[in-house]
């Protein structure tokens, strides 16, 4: 596919793709195991197109900052931005420099983009920098399915997939990732997807704290 053909997918095709699949069934019953134990000031971490909005508690929730480098995403966000009770700023950016003072979040949430991020690592460092000393890393991934046979498959489809869902690899394993930047897993939870994302892998949701 040409290089401006790429552009017009992953500007006007990507964002509603990644959208509709990350609203199916599987991924909705993740986010209201954990997404309600966000409190304070909360930064999200690839916001996307605010699709966890609904299942934070108002009642917990200071004020939310939604970060994503994506415009058409943060375009589709910004009708439930408006309609949440709780006051959201959405900011344009990577996870990699977060425009954001140290110590400000009390939690951060990130939610299926430790697989698009370029630089997880990068942006591992830039979440504890952000969060205060007692602050929580709320997380939900995909990664590295647990068999070798579907792992090999993973590999396989890596780079296809991810021309298709907007940078989304399919073979990390965030659970290493994030106790690879020094943060302590508090609790993991393990899900299942259902057959047609079987090349999905590993289905993770948990909180970590920082050092």
């Amino acid at each position: 596919m040409c290089q401006t053909c790429l552009s017009w997918y992953a500007r006007c095709v990507a964002p509603y793709f990644v959208h509709a699949g990350c609203s199916a069934g599987a991924f909705t019953q993740m986010r209201r195991r954990v997404i309600p134990r966000a409190q304070g000031v909360v930064v999200e971490v690839g916001f996307g197109s605010g699709l966890n909005l609904p299942y934070y508690d108002a009642a917990r929730v200071e004020r939310l900052v939604g970060v994503d480098p994506d415009g058409t995403m943060l375009g589709l966000a910004a009708p439930k931005s408006r309609a949440a009770p709780f006051a959201v700023e959405c900011i344009r950016a990577g996870g990699e420099s977060l425009p954001l003072a140290d110590g400000i979040a009390d939690t951060v949430v990130v939610t299926y983009a430790f697989c698009t991020i370029p630089d997880p690592q990068a942006a591992l460092s830039e979440i504890r920098r952000v969060l205060k000393p007692t602050g929580r890393l709320i997380f939900i991934e995909h990664g590295q399915a647990e068999g070798p046979r579907r792992r090999r498959w993973q590999e396989r489809l890596n780079r296809l997939w991810g021309s298709i869902a907007g940078g989304c690899h399919l073979n990390r394993d965030p659970l290493r990732l994030i106790g690879g930047a020094g943060f302590r897993l508090l609790e993991v939870q393990h899900g299942r997807f259902p057959l047609p994302l079987w090349q999905l892998g590993s289905h993770h949701a948990g909180i970590a704290a920082a050092g």
